[in-house]
């Protein structure tokens, strides 16, 4: 790529929680979390910054929250309402940058490469964007700024929440050197663990391993572990990934069997593989549930779909009829994947009418 890359990293603060504090001014100031019952298997799918005080974070079962904070305000999770302010943020990152990467409804990478002038300097195009998503939409977003997607992403996270960390060109490396290992992203507990017998917690500490050391203790992903201590990362912000089938899965961080949880998994899915087809064009005639027990046993299911969907609200839909099926006492779950399949590609997608009921 030889010239430099900015890229900016954007990440809501507690989105869930602060949408809700948004539409009900009763809730700003106030502990919030989002999530199902505390007495079924509810679990916090996003707690406001009020409520993070208490030690509350997302995916902890919503009865061990609302012990930690007993004047807690949980709200059921409104994922309509959700979607529909994800889709007006991506709006004004695309009005801003010239490429975006979208990883969830809250988050996203930016490339802003093109639009940076020598008086439009990364951080300025970043603190206009704070500002829009605030004037525009009520509510605070981390921004990290960097060369690269992980020095970026790092970054958003080191002053939340309503962040701007900017990483300049050059500085990478000191600027990671004092965080530990496990800010680096696929670092988990257990690989954070192993580098700390072996004496690593920062990581700079990280980066002065060699090549190969790092090969013969995590395997092909070392190199690549020790390029991103060393703060070189050279991948770029991609809008559409080119693929036959198109899906998204998660490892839980803890095996649930939590109706609640699962089905807002599979919502947060639906909408990653929807933000695919609709920036590839595609319609898909097929949607896949994937889902790995705690017991590591894999399988697929899946339903073909009457009318061709897009949406994520038409994949979330048959996705969680599929998963509804397979939950049951005593069953965890460790990973989940939605995808979709069987594409429906008009030759010219702008001729392609909306459908309409009945027709």
């Amino acid at each position: 790529m030889g010239s430099m890359q900015h890229i900016l990293h954007a990440d809501f603060d507690a989105f869930y929680a602060s949408v809700e504090q948004l539409d009900d001014p009763s809730l700003r100031g106030k502990p919030v979390v989002v999530g199902g019952s505390p007495d079924g298997r509810g679990v916090v799918a996003s707690a406001s910054y009020e409520a993070r005080q208490y030690g509350i974070r997302s995916a902890m079962p919503m009865r061990t929250a609302l012990q930690r904070c007993p004047h807690a305000i949980r709200v059921g999770s409104n994922f309509g309402r959700y979607r529909e302010v994800s889709r007006k943020v991506m709006d004004i990152f695309n009005d801003i940058a010239s490429l975006v990467e979208p990883l969830s409804l809250d988050e996203a990478f930016l490339d802003v490469t093109e639009k940076v002038t020598p008086n439009r300097e990364p951080h300025d195009i970043a603190r206009y964007l704070k500002r829009r998503v605030k004037d525009e939409l009520g509510l605070t977003i981390s921004v990290g700024v960097a060369t690269s997607k992980s020095v970026a992403k790092i970054a958003s996270e080191l002053e939340k929440p309503d962040g701007l960390t900017v990483v300049a060109p050059g500085t990478e490396r000191e600027f990671l050197a004092p965080l530990t290992v496990g800010s680096i992203s696929g670092v988990g507990p257990k690989t954070q663990e192993r580098l700390k017998a072996d004496g690593i917690e920062t990581i700079g500490e990280l980066a002065l391993q060699s090549e190969e050391w790092m090969r013969q203790r995590f395997g092909r992903n070392g190199p690549h572990m020790l390029e991103l201590a060393q703060g070189t990362d050279d991948r770029p912000v991609e809008v559409n990934r080119d693929t036959k089938s198109v899906s998204s899965e998660t490892t839980l961080v803890t095996d649930t069997g939590d109706p609640d949880a699962l089905e807002e998994l599979v919502n947060r899915l639906s909408h990653d593989v929807a933000g695919d087809l609709e920036r590839k064009g595609l319609w898909a005639r097929t949607v896949k549930l994937k889902l790995r027990l705690s017991d590591f046993t894999t399988f697929t299911r899946q339903v073909t779909v009457p009318e061709p969907v897009q949406t994520s609200d038409q994949i979330a839909e048959p996705a969680n009829a599929l998963l509804t099926a397979e939950l049951g006492p005593g069953r965890l779950f460790r990973l989940v994947g939605v995808g979709v399949s069987g594409f429906d590609q008009p030759d010219e997608p702008e001729t392609r009418q909306p459908r309409l009921p009945g027709l």
